[in-house]
């Protein structure tokens, strides 16, 4: 092939990858939809985690019946190892769909990955801290050079790293180990670490006199909150613009209907029977509307967020640069869905500053 063709077939790719979401590079039937989860299940047939629209799409199904007209299978993998486990999926080309966090997202991304964000599914998640319950430690300031168990290379990460720093403190203050979140809940019980940067786990620990909660993002500022989102890769994109539309309008639907507070006793009946009580979830979701934390817009508010964790990736040395952001969130399905569906202007969009646009 001379390097003219080369140049051709470059130029078409390129073309085909911008077309719209109607529109596909190759008419090769669809067989599977392979998602990944970056978190565990429960059980040997997972019930999945609570928190996120995904979370309930999975639980009731939504997708399987979206696509059971056309015979295509929804094969969903759960990683214990969150993340990093699904970017390493990513790379071998193991999955089409990923439910993944900002930081782990943004990793991939600075290694030349190629996916889209496609919608938001889990945003403005708490985070809190824990420590033992006779401990004296009252607040972040007070962590200074003691062992704090934190999950590294999730999401989790960047949120407390932005909240140490706002308090006055470094990485380097504090001495951090990296454990996943049971085995950071089980260090704390056993002693082996002063204090816990975690989810909504931690209320069970509290509630059995094991631990005492002294810090929350929502209490402080949702710039320290987790944001988590569905994205999906530019490959399967190209060839599967319909099935990535149909996956969208599907997760927006299911957005919808849990949005409504008449359904907030059923939303958090099914997300307790993951792997946190129902009374976990109703105290997280304290004085914020459903519409805030169920929302699967890409607002303003979403992008400054993975714009700020990724300058803060990079000063951390996670990445070895700042991958662009403003091109990774691809609002096409999403527009499209919110269109088809009359829901234009039902969610809360969100300012880089955190305050209401609209």
């Amino acid at each position: 092939m001379n390097p003219r063709q080369r140049l051709g077939l470059l130029a078409l790719a390129f073309t085909l990858s911008a077309v719209g979401p109607v529109q596909a590079q190759t008419a090769e039937p669809l067989k599977v939809i392979r998602i990944g989860i970056a978190t565990g299940g429960v059980g040997s047939n997972p019930i999945r985690h609570g928190g996120t629209t995904a979370a309930l799409a999975y639980t009731d199904g939504a997708l399987e019946e979206a696509f059971k007209k056309d015979g295509v299978e929804i094969k969903w993998t759960f990683f214990k190892g969150a993340g990093p486990a699904v970017n390493e999926a990513l790379v071998n080309n193991q999955i089409d769909f990923a439910w993944q966090g900002d930081l782990p997202s943004i990793v991939h991304r600075a290694n030349g990955v190629k996916t889209k964000i496609i919608a938001g599914s889990g945003v403005r998640t708490g985070l809190y801290l824990a420590v033992q319950p006779d401990s004296d430690i009252r607040r972040i300031e007070d962590l200074k050079g003691k062992k704090v168990a934190l999950f590294k290379g999730t999401n989790l990460h960047l949120a407390a790293v932005a909240a140490l720093a706002a308090h006055g403190l470094k990485e380097r203050d504090l001495k951090l180990i990296n454990l996943d979140i049971p085995g950071s809940e089980t260090a704390l019980v056993n002693k082996d670490v002063e204090a816990v940067f975690s989810y909504v786990g931690l209320f069970n620990l509290r509630d059995k006199g094991l631990a005492k909660i002294v810090w929350s993002a929502a209490a402080d500022n949702y710039k320290y909150t987790r944001q988590t989102h569905l994205l999906v890769t530019d490959e399967f994109a190209a060839k599967q613009p319909e099935a990535v539309q149909r996956v969208v309008t599907t997760l927006v639907k299911v957005a919808h209907r849990y949005s409504n507070e008449a359904n907030r006793a059923d939303l958090f009946e099914r997300w307790g029977k993951a792997e946190y009580p129902e009374k976990v979830w109703r105290e997280d979701f304290i004085g914020q509307p459903l519409r805030v934390r169920l929302s699967p817009l890409l607002d303003a508010f979403l992008v400054s967020r993975y714009k700020e964790a990724a300058k803060d990736a990079h000063a951390l040395k996670l990445t070895r640069s700042v991958p662009e952001i403003d091109s990774w969130f691809d609002r096409r399905y999403l527009n499209v869905a919110l269109k088809e569906l009359k829901l234009e202007g039902y969610w809360p969009a969100y300012g880089a500053d955190g305050q209401l646009s609209h």
